[in-house]
């Protein structure tokens, strides 16, 4: 098998509720090369998530779909797809279209070039199209962000991001233990405790407002708080992954993610 056509990505969807963009956000990452597979978590949605994804999934084999028996929260989805991934990368992709599967292969071009362990797609790094909406949000991520390089001595400039692509032996070793929204605090605070190459990578952010679905809130903005101390200060490396991942060999890269 050629380079060009080397199926080394998983990409993790994770799903509540999300009938409107499921099947489009679905078609869009079947279009990207070097995919291995989607996972797809239906995290006990009341609407047609589900059926839609399990339709789409029996029309391709690389779409595998999962359901959780009750509401877990975005943290339990991800632990759910994390563990049943295969890939050499792993990426995260949400289901409601605020960020565009488009931008992926540039997100894990580092990781594919041989350089980067795990790659964060920032909103603020270098502007690209974003949709205005609210100021609170901002600040809040930005003061979240601002704690959580104090503590793991990082220079990010978007930790709340949704699209963190990872080196698969790495999400797969991890220990995961936080909440609802708390993944994207806890996984940062524990790729930064393995002291592997962490890149940024300039994204575009499609918001939505709450009338249209968002579901982030302020519970989970204080819960970030907690998280931060938690993971960083109270948690060591040894408890943070099953076993320290060794780092793996550099993926080849292939010429059709550039």
């Amino acid at each position: 098998m050629s380079l060009e056509t080397k199926p080394v990505l998983s990409v993790i969807i994770p799903a509540f509720n999300e009938e409107a963009t499921i099947a489009k956000v679905i078609r869009e990452v079947l279009a990207l090369p070097n995919l291995l597979e989607i996972v797809v978590v239906d995290d006990c949605s009341t609407d047609r998530t589900f059926e839609l994804a399990t339709q789409l999934a029996s029309a391709s084999p690389v779409i595998k779909v999962m359901r959780h028996a009750k509401n877990g929260g975005k943290t339990e989805a991800l632990k759910t797809g994390f563990a049943a991934s295969r890939g050499e990368i792993v990426i995260v992709q949400d289901a409601d279209l605020e960020y565009r599967p488009v931008e992926i292969p540039s997100v894990i071009e580092p990781i594919l070039d041989g350089v980067a362990d795990v790659v964060f797609g920032s909103r603020f790094q270098v502007r690209r199209a974003a949709r205005v909406l609210y100021f609170y949000h901002y600040l809040a991520n930005k003061g979240l962000t601002f704690l959580s390089n104090l503590c793991t001595n990082l220079n990010l400039t978007d930790v709340e991001t949704g699209y963190k692509a990872f080196r698969g032996n790495i999400i797969r070793n991890m220990v995961i233990n936080s909440k609802g929204f708390g993944f994207e605090i806890e996984v940062t605070a524990k790729v930064a405790k393995l002291a592997c190459a962490i890149y940024e990578v300039p994204i575009s952010y499609y918001g939505r407002t709450y009338d249209e679905g968002k579901k982030i809130g302020i519970r989970d903005g204080v819960a970030a708080l907690w998280y931060i101390i938690e993971y960083n200060l109270l948690t060591s490396l040894k408890r943070s992954y099953r076993s320290v991942p060794v780092l793996a060999t550099p993926v080849k890269h292939s010429a059709a993610a550039r």
